[in-house]
Formats: structure tokens, sequence, C-alpha cells
């Protein structure tokens, strides 16, 4: 019988080998990699994109220079990523924290260790567990997997995990199985979001699945 860590390194060579690297997350710098964590809230990826165009076109996607603007010139530019003034308030949280604590450098977190930082990611208002992680992964390179709804369904319906879970319990199935691998967790999440959003959706497609080999249920509808 397969470990709980064969099991997961089994679902992750099949991805890779379907999908191939996705080479996550969208970026050209750790910064604009926080803001599009943040921004990316309850909307798709293409509206992010937008609202990070314009930042960009209006040169201020910068720590110092968004901290300095006001909020709603910051709500007019990122308006294309929906929720815009909820979501100018959530940026300007964390860039205040940046600013005030760090001097609007991330590079200024280097030396802070991960569990310590991530308490005071969630201390900000407006960042949650996923979001949290994904600057956390993604922006700064820390070995912490992200997990979300599409994680969720995939692990809920191979039997890896009950339906009744939290977010500490799902993170915690590939972070006490697999080595804390930074390129690894990075890789892994971004092919497990492509399975739920083609694949394993809330009536899920299983025939064409590429995990569609392993034991599995059709009959749980989890979003």
């Amino acid at each position: 019988m397969k470990t709980t860590r064969e099991l997961l390194l089994e679902i992750y060579h099949l991805l890779l080998d379907f999908f191939g690297p996705q080479h996550w997350w969208p970026g050209e710098t750790p910064f604009e990699v926080a803001v599009g964590a943040i921004l990316t809230q309850n909307t798709s990826w293409t509206n992010v994109a937008k609202a990070i165009a314009n930042l960009k076109a209006a040169g201020c996607l910068d720590p110092i220079k968004l901290y300095e603007m006001d909020s709603e010139q910051l709500e007019l530019l990122i308006r294309p990523a929906g929720y815009f003034r909820v979501k100018a308030k959530r940026l300007k949280n964390f860039i205040n924290w940046l600013c005030d604590r760090y001097g609007g450098d991330l590079k200024n977190l280097e030396s802070i260790n991960t569990s310590r930082l991530r308490q005071e990611l969630l201390a900000i208002s407006g960042i949650g567990p996923e979001t949290a992680d994904s600057i956390l992964l993604y922006a700064l390179n820390r070995p912490v997997f992200v997990v979300d709804t599409y994680t969720a369904r995939v692990m809920v319906r191979h039997g890896l995990i009950g339906p009744d879970l939290d977010y500490q319990q799902l993170q915690d199935l590939f972070m006490s199985n697999l080595e804390p691998d930074a390129a690894l967790f990075n890789e892994f999440h971004a092919l497990l979001v492509m399975t739920g959003k083609d694949y394993c959706k809330p009536h899920p497609k299983c025939s064409p699945c590429p995990l569609a080999s392993l034991p599995h249920r059709t009959d749980i509808e989890y979003e």
C-alpha cells in the first residue's frame, strides 16, 4: 500500500507530465507578485493583469510610490481587478506594513524567519492564509504550501483527506509529507490549480483527467 508521500508524489508527476511546468507566479519582481496575490482575491488573473498593467503604465508599481498615493487614485488604477475599494484598502494595509516596518523593501524581510513573517502577514487586515502563503511562496521563495478550493477538491476526491477539512489540515497534508522545497511547492500548487479548473470541477470531468488512473470518487460535488 502506498504511503501518503508516495501518493502525493505520484499525483505531482502525473500532473507535471500532463500539463508541463507552469512557471508560476507571473510577475517581473517579487513586489509585483505580492501585489498580484492581493488583487487576485475573488477575480480572474485576466482582470488582475489589467490592474497591474495600469499600475505599470502610471509608473507606480513601487512600494514607496504606492505608499504616498492617495486611496482614490489607487482605486481608479486597480478598478479592473474588481472590488476595487476593498482591494485598494487591503493593498494599502500591506504597503503600510512593508514601508513602516521594513523600509518599503522586500529584501529587508530576508532575515525574518518564515513562521514570524507569516504571522505578521496574517495580522494585516484583509490578508488571509491563502494570500499570506502566496506571498511567502511566490514572492519570497519560502517553502510554504499554498492550498485552495482546487487543492481540496483533488485531495478529497482521491481520498487523501476528508471533506470536513480546514485550511491548516489541508496544508499540513503536504508540508508534513513532502520535503520543504519551495520549487516543488510552487509547481505542485500550480498544477493542482490547473487540474481543478479544467477537470476536477464541482461536477468533475473524471475520464479525461490526468489522474483518472488513480482511485477516485465521482459522487463528491465539492465546491
